[in-house]
């Protein structure tokens, strides 16, 4: 067997915090296609690693402005998430645990950048059509429902 860097994203010794943004305008939030793996080329929301000494809320913010050129407002913590993604011998080939967070962005237009390949404003519905990750849809619909509670 190769010598194989752990620390690295694929096959990690632990795992990798991640940070996705619902951002919404309204009643529509923004999707990007990712432009890299995992799932890459699928419709997902916006988001990346955290890095050493950022919050959570700082990495929504960044991972953003880096993705899509918006500038957000964090305004909660929807749910977290485990997305452990194995390869064909059944290790683990990636592991995440991602912290959904919430975001208000109220004007501008998504300009694609960093590892975003497309992005695009959706109501709810258009989003559980384009997103084929069940638990990217419940974050959406959860994270919907929570401002309808306000």
């Amino acid at each position: 067997m190769t010598n194989v860097d752990r620390s690295s994203r694929e096959y990690p010794d632990r795992p990798w915090v991640g940070v996705g943004v619902v951002t919404w305008r309204g009643d529509q939030l923004l999707l990007i296609r990712r432009g890299k793996a995992p799932r890459l080329g699928q419709w997902s929301l916006p988001g990346g690693a955290q890095s050493v000494g950022e919050t959570v809320f700082e990495t929504a913010v960044r991972e953003m402005r880096e993705e899509t050129g918006l500038t957000v407002t964090p305004t909660g913590i929807i749910t977290v998430v485990d997305a452990i993604t194995p390869d064909e011998a059944g290790r683990v080939h990636y592991h995440y645990t991602l912290v959904e967070v919430s975001a208000e962005c109220p004007d501008g237009d998504p300009v694609c950048a960093d590892d975003a390949l497309e992005a695009r404003w959706v109501d709810v519905e258009e989003a559980g059509r384009l997103v084929p990750w069940d638990e990217t849809r419940r974050v959406i619909a959860l994270s919907a429902a929570q401002r309808e509670q306000g």
